[in-house]
């Protein structure tokens, strides 16, 4: 389980696991909480009064400080469990859905052609189709794609990197999902 951690301001840092949470509470370092609280942490007794240290976590943490991640300058890392989960599995020259294990990364303009290993170079396609594709582009091999390639916002990268999102983080971070997203339902 992971807890979502934001800057103070509200933008998403991180996927953390719920021991550096603790470490953000005990170092008063968490400004504001949402959703819901996932674990309770009991510790030491307090020498002078005898009460028992008790940290509760929620599955959203706003933190002090400074922002890692400027989202002006995110260029979120592609890997094609990313590239996959936003494609939603679909191939995008026959539009089948298929599982993971039946996909590819698929270079719209390949590499022979001076094609780039970037996410508006690349599609998920079925094995079938990249084979019948080959090393020319959609064009060429009279396959026209179904849906466009996009760069995913900041939202979406930390929804695609995570795939046991709990449903209160879910929701916090498709509310801030661009319009345009194929990750809404």
């Amino acid at each position: 389980m992971k807890v979502l951690k934001l800057s103070a301001q509200g933008l998403p840092q991180s996927w953390i696991s719920l021991e550096e949470a603790v470490l953000h509470y005990a170092a008063e370092e968490v400004r504001w909480e949402a959703g819901a609280e996932i674990a309770v942490f009991h510790g030491g007794h307090n020498a002078v009064t005898g009460l028992q240290s008790v940290i509760t976590v929620n599955s959203i943490i706003g933190t002090q400080g400074v922002p890692r991640i400027n989202p002006f300058e995110l260029r979120p890392t592609l890997t094609n469990q990313k590239l996959f989960s936003r494609d939603r599995n679909v191939c995008a020259y026959c539009g089948h859905h298929f599982h993971e294990e039946d996909l590819t990364r698929e270079h719209i303009v390949p590499f022979g052609q001076n094609g780039r290993d970037t996410w508006m170079n690349v599609v998920t396609a079925c094995k079938s189709c990249n084979h019948r594709k080959g090393n020319r582009t959609p064009e060429q091999a009279h396959m026209p794609l179904l849906y466009t390639p996009y760069v995913p916002s900041l939202w979406e990268d930390f929804i695609l990197r995570n795939r046991r999102i709990l449903a209160d983080q879910m929701e916090f971070l498709m509310a801030h999902l661009p319009k345009s997203s194929r990750l809404h339902a």
